[in-house]
């Protein structure tokens, strides 16, 4: 072929663990609607910085440093990074991984996630804990958008990897890894019930 591909972007899904999904999940929500009742700080600054919503991102996000459960779902999350990291061919030999931050993300309706990064890590996810039907996914920006300069539009039947976004579906016990410099957004919850997912970052020495 005339044309190939380079430098793929990589973006990895799969479930937390084989069975036992549908408790671990409860357990979790109980968890996180319990956080957001106690902490008062995070609902402040959710106030202002991501109406309707509830995150304890600038208030508590080390949950696994203090939480029995976040620090099990740590454990779990773990293997899954240490998976992504060997298909990315990252040289982690007699290096360590660690998990430095880990935070809940509540989206009744109406809330949204505007596009951001994860500056200071290497690798970054969501896990999804409560996923009412017709909820949004993880939407991801082709990172060479601003690079375009005068490319004219792509074909309505472009194929998903090669369009200027792609959307994962939010899908309870699901983990989706990515690489912390790649840009993504969760557009505007439009359904009645709440959308729940625990964010993290990753790091490594």
């Amino acid at each position: 072929m005339p044309t190939r591909a380079w430098f793929p972007t990589y973006i990895y899904c799969e479930p937390l663990q084989k069975s036992g999904l549908a408790r671990l999940n409860s357990d979790l929500a109980a968890e996180c609607r319990q956080l957001r009742e106690f902490d008062t700080a995070g609902r402040k600054w959710s106030a202002k910085n991501y109406p309707g919503g509830y995150t304890s991102y600038a208030s508590m996000n080390e949950l696994h440093r203090f939480s029995s459960a976040f620090a099990d779902l740590e454990k779990k999350l773990t293997r899954h990074v240490r998976a992504f990291a060997k298909a990315l061919s990252m040289d982690l030999r007699g290096r360590q991984i660690f998990m430095t931050d880990c935070w809940v993300n509540i989206m009744p309706p109406t809330a949204a996630h505007s596009l951001h990064l994860h500056p200071l890590s290497f690798i970054s996810g969501t896990y999804y804990v409560a996923t009412p039907k017709g909820c949004p996914g993880l939407k991801f920006e082709d990172p060479r958008l601003d690079r375009f300069m005068a490319a004219p539009p792509k074909l309505p039947d472009t194929p998903e990897q090669d369009r200027a976004h792609i959307v994962y579906p939010a899908e309870a016990g699901n983990v989706i890894l990515f690489e912390s410099w790649l840009r993504h957004e969760v557009p505007a919850n439009r359904v009645e019930e709440e959308r729940i997912s625990i964010s993290f970052n990753f790091n490594w020495s």
